[in-house]
C-alpha cells in the first residue's frame, strides 16, 4: 500500500479516542498509517494519557510507518523555520510531509496554511 498521507498528532489522538467524524475515521482506518517521529514522541509522551491510552498508542505506532528525522527533513525544517514563524514540532511535521510528497492530515489547518506547497486536509471538514 502506497503512503499518501501523514497524520498529525492531533488526528491520531482524536482517532484513538473515537472523536473523529465517521467518514474521517473510516478514511483513516483504510490507510497505512504514517506519522513523523515528532508525532510518535508527542503521542508516547502525552502527559494526560492513561495506561489504556498508552497501550492503544503503542499499538498504533507499531502499525504505523514512522518517518525519521533524517538529513533531508532536517534541512527542510531549518528552511521553514528561517522563512516562517512556525513552532519546531510543526516545522518537522510539515517538512516530513513535504520531503516525502505526502498530504498532511491535521485539525490545525491554521498552523500549516502559510507553508508553500504543503497540501493539508482537515478530517473534520473533509
Amino acid at each position: 500500500m502506497e503512503l499518501k498521507f501523514l497524520l498529525d498528532t492531533n488526528v491520531v489522538i482524536d482517532h484513538l479516542a473515537n472523536e473523529l467524524p465517521e467518514p474521517a475515521a473510516n478514511f483513516i482506518d483504510n490507510l497505512l498509517p504514517a506519522v513523523s517521529i515528532i508525532s510518535k514522541i508527542e503521542l508516547l509522551g502525552w502527559h494526560k494519557a492513561s495506561e489504556e491510552d498508552i497501550e492503544q498508542i503503542q499499538y498504533f505506532v507499531s502499525l504505523a510507518h514512522v518517518f525519521p528525522l533524517d538529513e533531508s527533513v532536517e534541512r527542510e525544517t531549518i528552511r521553514l523555520r528561517q522563512i516562517l514563524k512556525i513552532k519546531t514540532p510543526d516545522a518537522i511535521i510539515a517538512a516530513t510531509a513535504l520531503v516525502h510528497g505526502l498530504t498532511l492530515v491535521s485539525r490545525n489547518i491554521q498552523d500549516f496554511q502559510s507553508i508553500p506547497n504543503l497540501n493539508v486536509i482537515d478530517p473534520w471538514k473533509a
